[in-house]
């Protein structure tokens, strides 16, 4: 009979199959004890499928739950225990608690978009500054939820812009993210928190064309030139960029000597592609790389006839002679 059975089933479907697009959006929810995390598992999934209680603790491991939006997208929300400090964990009679938060951050390895939450009413910790520089180092995707916003004192509820900038500016490893105030128990402004979770998965997920890349960055470059390395006078030169992996977003920029190329002026290209590009809501990734470095891994081939000829094949470069004849 059993045999029987299974010869009706439909056959198993290969995952590397499965187009990215159609898999359902990882979602783990993360944060300090009692913020709320189950409360705003539940509210999003319409019903109780966390157990929810004032103790802190109450969640011991990470459990996951796929949803299906009323707009058709599925979402796998994973469903985190607290993460409190390591020392309190070490000096913690609980033997079961170092193992919930283990799987608590290995739930980070599963997830696209991290939902942190943290609690309004007593504002960013140390502890909320702390996990959000592992989600960032994790390369997920980040929501940051303030719950509990009904116990908010009124002169700071009545300015939402004013506290959702400052908590960007608390937690500025991820200042790239949503910030959406909610009151998970009460169900308020949940709906937000759904689309900031969209949003992000689609921007993570999202990759550009190297044709408008290289516009953006030609743009940049001709109105800051990169550094150039002190006593030789040589100047950094981009040659190309290119967008060489998604989820998160990586790209990766062809220059002559990577060592020319500070963490400030990355951070200045970084913020031209967000302004010009979007990517809210997902990090990304900057990569330098030496060109000569690079052909030297490509298997050899001839040069191409039109590179022998006065040097009409090689690539052009953006540096600051060219902004200047501009």
């Amino acid at each position: 009979m059993l045999d029987k059975l299974v010869a009706t089933l439909p056959p198993p479907k290969n995952m590397e199959e499965v187009d990215e697009k159609d898999k359902p959006l990882a979602v783990a929810i993360v944060g300090r004890p009692n913020v709320g995390k189950s409360s705003l598992l539940n509210a999003v999934c319409g019903e109780e499928r966390s157990i929810v209680c004032d103790m802190s603790g109450t969640t011991r491991d990470a459990v996951d739950t796929t949803i299906t939006l009323p707009g058709g997208q599925q979402l796998t929300l994973i469903d985190t225990a607290g993460i409190r400090k390591r020392a309190r964990v070490a000096d913690s009679k609980d033997g079961a608690e170092q193992l919930s938060v283990d799987r608590a951050l290995r739930a980070l390895s599963r997830a696209e978009v991290v939902v942190i939450v943290v609690d309004a009413s007593e504002g960013v910790t140390q502890q909320d500054f702390r996990l959000s520089e592992q989600v960032a180092k994790a390369g997920c995707a980040v929501v940051l939820v303030a719950n509990k916003w009904d116990r908010v004192a009124p002169k700071v509820s009545e300015d939402m812009d004013a506290y959702r900038a400052d908590v960007k500016a608390q937690l500025r490893e991820v200042g790239w993210a949503n910030v959406v105030c909610t009151t998970a128990s009460k169900g308020k402004r949940v709906d937000e928190v759904v689309s900031a979770i969209l949003a992000a998965g689609e921007q993570h997920r999202r990759r550009i064309s190297t044709a408008t890349l290289n516009l953006v960055l030609r743009e940049a470059v001709a109105w800051k030139a990169p550094p150039s390395q002190r006593g030789s006078g040589k100047q950094g030169r981009v040659y190309y960029a290119t967008q060489a992996a998604s989820s998160p977003p990586t790209f990766v920029l062809f220059v002559n000597d990577p060592r020319l190329f500070s963490d400030d002026y990355r951070r200045y290209i970084e913020r031209n592609i967000r302004q010009n590009m979007g990517f809210e809501g997902t990090p990304i990734r900057l990569w330098c790389r030496a060109r000569r470095t690079a052909e030297k891994e490509q298997v050899a081939r001839p040069p191409p006839a039109a590179a022998s000829r006065g040097g009409r094949g090689r690539s052009p470069s953006y540096s600051s002679k060219e902004s200047r004849r501009r």
